[in-house]
């Protein structure tokens, strides 16, 4: 269990076990009470109640805000991301 590390929208994490593609790797896609993760492999998206979320990481892989993945060809910034607008 990881203790005192915030995680933030699009982080990378690794879980104990691998999913059923064999991946151990999963993107956060959701935080709350819940969060959603979608898996890194096959594209699955499970959500989880924080506290199993909590025991079943393993360890932050990447930030959202990392200055390596600005580099990547598919990088997106926050600010550029669309959000709906439910006014």
């Amino acid at each position: 269990m990881i203790k005192n590390i915030t995680f933030d929208l699009a982080d990378t994490v690794e879980m104990k076990k691998p999913h059923a593609c064999q991946t151990n790797n999963w993107e956060v896609l959701r935080l709350g009470a819940d969060i959603r993760l979608k898996c890194m492999g096959c594209g699955h998206v499970v959500m989880m109640p924080r506290a199993d979320f909590n025991k079943k990481v393993k360890k932050l892989l990447a930030k959202s805000s990392d200055p390596v993945n600005r580099k990547s060809e598919f990088y997106v910034p926050k600010e550029d991301i669309a959000r709906p607008n439910f006014d």
